[in-house]
């Protein structure tokens, strides 16, 4: 493996597994930062990591600290990351290298742990949800970054499908657009973060994660350059009713335009609110989903090795 740059490093369970053609997995760490409250945050930190580990592979949680971009944390890192604050940075691909050069500390969206897990020659990637194209778009150009990056960055993308706050519609038609092939686990409908539904058929459905490794590894040879979004719906028990996702969506989304937020505030903003109006079960339904995904991460990524 190449040696890392100085403001780049990768942790030593990390760089054995590489070395050696083991599984790995990557976790990005908005989550922790900005996607749950603590003490959940750390909670469900450490219980995705242990859920890759139990699926035979090497999580990789990757976070910028003190102007270093980690690509895999101690247990010690998780809980700094848990409990550093509002104040943290939410870093995509347009700050990385400004978080970097200033030192700074911050959580990494999906953007940007895909560019980290690029760097460090790791293919899979588990998270809760990816972002996408936003209501009111067409006047907004609320795009989320995450798609570009899906088009240009061959790593894919385990999550329980975009996030249900979004134009799912115009968030399918911008990634294939950009040729991202979206996969549906075991499924014949996309399934929409908290709830399995969200009105759009699968455009492939894989029931096999060998399978998905054989097609990832036949689209990287073709050498088409895009990533891949695996779409793995949440389990029936944790899963949310799609009628009431959408009345609690738009509720959020109101207070979020009457409240003036806007860019890489919006999504934990929704988040937030959308928590708060489902009593907490939306928070439930998060961690559920989130390791659902690091689960069929780490067999995809077992598959690939």
């Amino acid at each position: 493996m190449t040696p890392a740059p100085e403001w780049m490093l990768i942790a030593p369970a990390v760089a054995r597994a590489l070395d050696r053609g083991q599984p790995v997995v990557a976790l990005e760490s908005t989550i922790i930062t900005h996607g749950l409250p603590a003490p959940h945050n750390l909670e469900t930190a450490l219980a995705v990591e242990r859920a890759v580990r139990d699926g035979g592979a090497t999580p990789a949680t990757v976070a910028v600290l003190d102007g270093v971009l980690h690509v895999g944390l101690t247990e010690d890192e998780l809980s700094r990351l848990a409990q550093a604050g509002p104040d943290v940075d939410k870093c995509s691909r347009r700050d990385l290298a400004a978080v970097i050069e200033r030192g700074g500390t911050a959580g990494t969206t999906v953007a940007a742990t895909m560019i980290a897990a690029a760097l460090a020659g790791i293919h899979v990637f588990a998270t809760g949800g990816i972002g996408g194209v936003h209501p009111g778009a067409h006047r907004s150009f609320d795009i989320s970054a995450d798609l570009q990056e899906l088009a240009r960055t061959p790593v894919a993308v385990v999550c329980a499908g975009p996030k249900s706050i979004l134009d799912i519609g115009l968030t399918l038609e911008y990634l294939e657009t950009h040729g991202v092939p979206v996969i549906t686990f075991g499924a014949d409908e996309l399934p929409a973060f908290h709830t399995r539904e969200s009105g759009f058929p699968a455009s492939q459905r894989q029931d096999d994660p060998g399978a998905i490794a054989r097609q990832l590894r036949i689209q990287w040879g073709l050498g088409l350059g895009t990533g891949a979004v695996i779409a793995n719906p949440i389990a029936e028990s944790e899963a949310m009713p799609a009628d009431e996702v959408a009345r609690i969506n738009a509720i959020a989304a109101r207070e979020a335009e009457d409240a003036g937020v806007s860019g890489k505030a919006l999504t934990p903003f929704l988040l937030s609110r959308i928590e708060a109006l489902t009593e907490g079960r939306s928070l439930r339904a998060n961690r559920a989903l989130v390791e659902s995904n690091a689960a069929l991460a780490a067999k995809i990524a077992v598959a690939l090795s």
